[in-house]
């Protein structure tokens, strides 16, 4: 009768089991891969019709903030740029009945400034409305022609207000540091103030 053989038993020691997470997982997971035609060219195009519509918008904004700026710029320099001739025209003396600005001259003898109205000191101009006679009336207009040519000669200074002898508030005025009521009196447009010489002869 045959033994069987029994090889000797073998003692193994064994590790303590490894955590899950120090485990080597079984179960492979191969990378998917990603057709990058097919997923990121729609975003692509979606992403450069945004940019373009963004950017048309920029542009008709830019084009329209150009123009308005335009307008403004012309505008203001419409408005405020300096014209020297009508600076001048409105300092100018002229006839009150159809005055430009704010200095004109009413008579032979009166003027505004700057909207005020002026007696001069000094002289007597013949009438024009009051005129009492057509003598005195024609004076009165080549008398008023003359100080409108007479003012705008030069500087002109207009002296403080004092009251002359029949009671009147009156000014001294200078042209070029003249006196204009000498001068319209050296022209014979004008007497002397308290003279009571009559126009009408």
């Amino acid at each position: 009768m045959s033994k069987h053989w029994k090889p000797g038993k073998q003692t193994v020691e064994l590790a303590a089991p490894a955590s899950p997470a120090a485990r080597p997982s079984r179960i492979r997971r191969a990378p998917v891969p990603i057709n990058s035609n097919v997923v990121a060219a729609p975003r692509r195009r979606a992403n450069s019709r945004e940019r373009d519509l963004y950017l048309g918008i920029a542009g008709v904004l830019a084009f329209a903030a150009a123009i308005a700026a335009g307008i403004v710029a012309i505008s203001t320099f419409t408005v405020s740029h300096d014209d020297p001739t009508a600076d001048a025209r409105a300092l100018e003396f002229s006839q009150c009945y159809n005055a430009q600005g704010p200095n004109c001259v009413l008579d032979g003898g009166t003027i505004y400034v700057s909207g005020e109205r002026i007696d001069i000191a000094g002289l007597e101009a013949p009438g024009i409305t009051d005129a009492r006679c057509d003598s005195e009336h024609d004076r009165g207009v080549e008398a008023a022609t003359q100080l409108a040519l007479l003012l705008n000669g030069g500087p002109l200074t207009v002296g403080p207000r004092v009251r002359d002898q029949s009671g009147r508030i009156v000014r001294k005025v200078e042209v070029r540091g003249r006196d204009v009521a000498l001068t319209m009196i050296g022209r014979d447009v004008a007497h002397e103030a308290g003279s009571g010489l009559s126009w009408c002869h």
